[in-house]
């Protein structure tokens, strides 16, 4: 019963909760494309890999699985997220699973014009957004919509090349710079993370942790304190339902005017997650039970209240 993770990086603590679920019974496999990927270190064994972008990439990844006889495969950034489950046929053919989500539904969380469309016909709160600047202008002329908006890749992760626009200036030397831009309205409110397992047997959403925001730095949330919201619980619930996300996820939500608003789907271990497992919530031995053909019982919300998370910066020593 053998877990690899791809793209570990500096995901330290998630090799470490999954080698603690699978202590005993089995073994935590990482890769990464650097040796200096500190996460790699804390697996029970690694492999430094090429680029997902080189030719043959996938093959690489079958190859490992075949020898350390995994059972189930994940991926820790999203653009790989798809290239997994175009690929998931070929991954069963050998006894992998892969875990996480459909190929449909990975390109949809990368695409956010996409998904903005989706959240829209299925009635949806969020944030509205434009790929013609001009249908932008027109809104703002209209009175529709009004500045500050966020000026953003439509497909991207990390928030890498956001940025915050007060005018029209900036958003024209933002598009000129590069093709795949969009505007996204600014939502004034609590924003809210969520760490969500929808059971890969039964499909039932089976555990939801949610903290809301504090501090966020380079994407990831840095500060964020645990709470508790039936109605939060229970519109996340409808939401992947609908959806048909599997695995895990992690979704950012805004709370504006007593209203909640979905912004962002990852279909995979956010960088917060670390707090959902300290809280209570071990997705890490839900994956288990799944690759060992247990479905999962419901426990939504089974954690603490007002527990805080505050990260801060560790070192890796390497001898080479």
């Amino acid at each position: 019963m053998n877990i690899l993770i791809l793209a570990a990086g500096t995901r330290n603590k998630v090799v470490q909760y999954f080698k603690r679920a699978f202590a005993g019974v089995g073994t935590v496999v990482a890769t990464d494309v650097s040796d200096l990927a500190p996460a790699i270190y804390d697996a029970d064994k690694h492999y430094c890999v090429p680029y997902i972008t080189a030719p043959g990439y996938i093959d690489v990844i079958l190859d490992i699985c075949k020898k350390e006889q995994i059972t189930g495969v994940l991926s820790l950034i999203d653009p790989e997220l798809s290239l997994l489950a175009e690929n998931e046929e070929r991954f069963r053919e050998i006894g992998t699973t892969v875990i996480g989500s459909s190929y449909a539904l990975c390109e949809m969380s990368l695409d956010k014009m996409q998904m903005y469309q989706w959240l829209c016909d299925h009635g949806y709160r969020c944030a509205r957004s434009w790929r013609d600047k001009n249908a932008f202008y027109r809104a703002v002329y209209a009175g529709e919509i009004a500045y500050p908006v966020f000026v953003k890749p439509y497909r991207g992760s990390a928030s890498i090349s956001i940025s915050q626009a007060y005018g029209k200036d900036t958003i024209d030397f933002l598009f000129a710079l590069r093709d795949d831009m969009m505007i996204q309205e600014f939502l004034n409110g609590q924003e809210i993370g969520a760490d969500v397992y929808i059971d890969m047997i039964s499909g039932e959403v089976v555990s939801i942790f949610t903290k809301k925001k504090i501090l966020m730095r380079a994407g990831e949330t840095d500060k964020a304190v645990s709470f508790k919201d039936p109605a939060l619980f229970a519109f996340i619930e409808k939401f992947v339902l609908e959806a048909g996300f599997r695995g895990q996820i992690d979704i950012d939500i805004f709370e504006v005017d007593g209203a909640y608003y979905i912004s962002e789907v990852n279909p995979r271990f956010g960088g917060g997650y670390p707090h959902a497992y300290e809280a209570g919530c071990d997705h890490m031995k839900l994956i288990l039970n799944n690759l060992q053909g247990r479905a999962n019982e419901k426990h939504i919300g089974d954690y603490d209240e007002g527990i805080y998370m505050m990260k801060y910066n560790e070192v890796k020593i390497l001898k080479k």
